[in-house]
């Protein structure tokens, strides 16, 4: 048995069925306390079924969940006051203002007068909301509603959050606003599970990435050391002239050579870094050929999507599983 003292969340041979349909095959998953673990995965992958079994929103058909200690099958209640969760949409009721949002989910949560006040503050303030708390939310912004709806499943201390699709619909300015407030919650030693369609979002705030395809999770590692099984770094050249394309091609020596005659580009893999990229200058030169444009291009997230699950990005958005 893993420490639960270590780790926030513990799933082993998790798994989940809709009468014929097979979601989750026997998923095995840890998160650390005070850590943020994204969950990818192209759609029907189970990335919302794990969200809806960890909250006990679901009872999962096999296999053992912890939640901060807590068994969720025998101890739910333990397990639901021990998390925050926010859905794809803004579960905020748009007709109160933000404070008075804040202080209806205390009351929910049967905080006492004082608590649901001065949490009330801190959350109005650590969220950047204390101008707008007596707006009513109809006139927040998308970003303004996100931060409120996270700052509701905050209002009795849990410590570890669900994010589900946590900046769906934003525009790119409010969602980067809003990764800053989730990272701030590592401050306060928070523990977060986030699923999410924005690649670049699970780069920013993870501390560890685990994809999942077909009901179970293929790979788990940090987001840099993700990147580096995925492949090496790729030098990419675009020659200048047409008419040099072809010799450019032949003169070029290196690891896993790729190219495009439409687009007069050769692309191939690098290891040493500066010299080896010096070197391949060098042939160019001598050859008489001209490059135009040259882009050393790192592994990126995207490459480690396709990798590991044969899809493109955009395959693996809007997911209902």
């Amino acid at each position: 048995m893993l420490s639960t003292q270590e780790n926030a969340i513990i799933i082993e041979d998790l798994k989940k069925s809709f009468k014929n349909l097979e979601v989750l095959k026997g998923v095995d998953l840890t998160v650390r306390r005070g850590n943020i673990l994204a969950l990818l995965g192209p759609n029907g992958a189970g990335k919302t079924t794990i969200i809806r079994i960890l909250s006990t929103l679901l009872h999962p058909d096999n296999g053992n969940v912890f939640v901060n200690g807590f068994d969720i099958k025998t101890q739910p209640q333990e397990v639901r006051r021990s998390i925050g969760l926010t859905g794809q949409f803004a579960d905020v009721d748009e007709y109160l203002t933000g404070l008075e949002n804040l202080l209806m989910m205390g009351k929910l949560y049967h905080l006492s007068r004082s608590v649901i006040t001065r949490r009330t503050e801190e959350l109005l303030k650590k969220f950047d909301l204390t101008e707008a708390a007596r707006r009513p939310v109809k006139t927040y912004s998308g970003g303004m509603r996100r931060k409120l709806d996270l700052a509701a499943s905050l209002i009795a201390y849990p410590p570890i959050v669900f994010l589900d699709e946590p900046t769906s619909s934003l525009d790119p300015r409010s969602r980067l606003n809003v990764w800053e407030t989730i990272k701030k919650l590592l401050n306060d030693g928070v523990t977060v599970l986030l699923t999410t369609q924005h690649l670049e979002e699970a780069d920013f705030l993870a501390d560890t990435i685990a994809v999942i395809n077909d009901g179970r999770i293929i790979a788990e590692d940090t987001p840099g050391r993700l990147k580096s099984r995925v492949g090496k770094e790729r030098l990419e050249l675009v020659i200048k002239r047409q008419d040099d394309f072809e010799r450019a091609v032949t003169v070029i020596t290196g690891n896993d050579l790729s190219h495009n005659s439409a687009e007069k580009t050769v692309s191939l893999a690098i290891e040493n870094g500066v010299n080896e990229i010096q070197g391949v200058l060098n042939q160019l030169a001598e050859s008489g050929i001209e490059v135009d444009t040259l882009t050393l291009r790192k592994p990126t997230l995207d490459d480690v999507f396709m990798h590991f699950t044969g899809l493109k990005p955009d395959e693996g958005r809007n997911e209902a599983a």
